[in-house]
């Protein structure tokens, strides 16, 4: 596990691609059960560790999560999500190339929970939940079925699959995403949805210092953009 930041209030990690965020009732490794691990092994306790889960990451997607190590910790933070001073900034490679080069996606989801995927819909229907992020394309490379674009996405909510459904209905699905871009183009060694979590920011819950964490996105593709270098040199 790669801890980017650790304190007696919160803890930074990094979720590599394939790992659950928390626990779905089953015999596979999650991120909450690994931390908690960790911060047994460094102080053993009677009782299992409080670790406190602030936003999550789809299975396929990798990249920075927080988890609070006290229910105050956890606390504050999570009202930093729901009044969005929480900075979650992604980045994703799609397949073709947005009408505007930046622009915004306001749209409403509703979640099939039985088959565990989300829908764009009207929004007076049930259940719909708005959502909405911001994006800019910086990075075009031509592949061999058509422009894949390397953009940055600043999520402004969190909704059940929201970026994958937002870019895959607005005509520009992620590429490698199985569930939403099934009959896409592939690129050799790309395995998973080409999305990563590879900056966070927000202020800490004790000390109240801004605190900004950026990690390399997972997965070959990425490395075909010179920006994804550029950033990396910037850190």
């Amino acid at each position: 596990m790669n801890i980017l930041y650790e304190d007696d209030q919160i803890i930074v990690v990094e979720k590599p691609v394939g790992i659950e965020s928390q626990s779905n009732r089953t015999f596979e490794p999650d991120m909450v059960s690994e931390v908690k691990k960790h911060i047994n092994s460094l102080s053993p306790k009677k009782g299992e560790p409080y670790v406190g889960v602030i936003h999550r990451l789809d299975k396929p997607v990798g990249g920075i999560l927080v988890f609070g190590k006290t229910k105050e910790a956890a606390g504050a933070l999570s009202k930093q999500v729901s009044g969005h001073q929480m900075e979650k900034t992604y980045l994703a490679v799609i397949c073709g190339k947005p009408v505007d080069n930046f622009g915004t996606y306001v749209d409403y989801l509703w979640k099939d929970g039985k088959n565990n995927i989300s829908k764009i819909v009207d929004k007076g229907i049930t259940d719909a939940k708005r959502a909405e992020l911001s994006y800019r394309v910086l990075e075009e490379l031509e592949g061999e079925e058509g422009p894949l674009c390397l953009v940055e996405i600043d999520l402004k909510t969190g909704r059940h699959h929201q970026i994958r459904v937002q870019f895959s209905g607005h005509g520009t699905p992620l590429l490698g995403d199985l569930k939403y871009n099934p009959a896409g183009p592939k690129v050799a060694g790309q395995r998973n949805v080409a999305l990563c979590a590879w900056k966070l920011a927000f202020t800490h819950p004790g000390n109240k210092k801004k605190m900004e964490f950026t990690v390399k996105p997972q997965g070959t593709v990425f490395n075909k953009f010179g920006t994804v270098s550029e950033y990396q040199s910037m850190r």
